[in-house]
């Protein structure tokens, strides 16, 4: 039978409130287990005395009994003493997922794009600018209707 120390929910809804367990690894979280050893209620602050209570000796009877806590079970036994918790750490978890790691590459490449289109822009000669020139008999009409007048 694997024993493992962890938390069984109680208290209200968005009210949470866990009681320090051994259960059978087997059992449901909120169902059957062996003993109760402490309470943690997350509601309160941090550094309140009431946020954890948990009795030691039993937790340490446990312990040696071959009892596995949780990972969370651990950060309180790891506070209180009476367990060494490896630190955890997940470099990947920072890394963003393929489908961002995409669009960054298409920003970029359509920054270089619009770079690179902007200086040859600007390296290629201005085109000089063409003059018009009104057709002669438009122009001889309209100078001959201002002396008319």
């Amino acid at each position: 039978m694997a024993l493992k120390i962890r938390l069984a929910r109680a208290g209200n809804k968005k009210r949470p409130y866990y009681h320090i367990v051994i259960a059978d690894a087997r059992a449901p979280r909120d169902g059957r287990f062996i003993e109760r050893i402490g309470a943690y209620n997350p509601m309160l602050p941090k550094d309140s005395e009431e946020r954890i209570k948990l009795d030691a000796d039993r937790a340490k009877h446990w312990l040696s009994v071959g009892a596995q806590a949780t990972d969370r079970v651990a950060r309180f036994l790891d506070a209180a003493g009476l367990l060494k918790r490896k630190a955890r750490n997940n470099p990947i978890k920072a890394e963003p997922g393929e489908k961002a790691k995409e669009r960054v590459e298409t920003k970029a490449k359509a920054a270089a794009d619009a770079k690179t289109a902007a200086e040859e822009a600007a390296a290629a000669p201005a085109p000089a600018e063409e003059v018009v020139v009104e057709d002669a008999p438009v122009a001889e009409a309209a100078a001959e209707e201002a002396k008319a007048e």
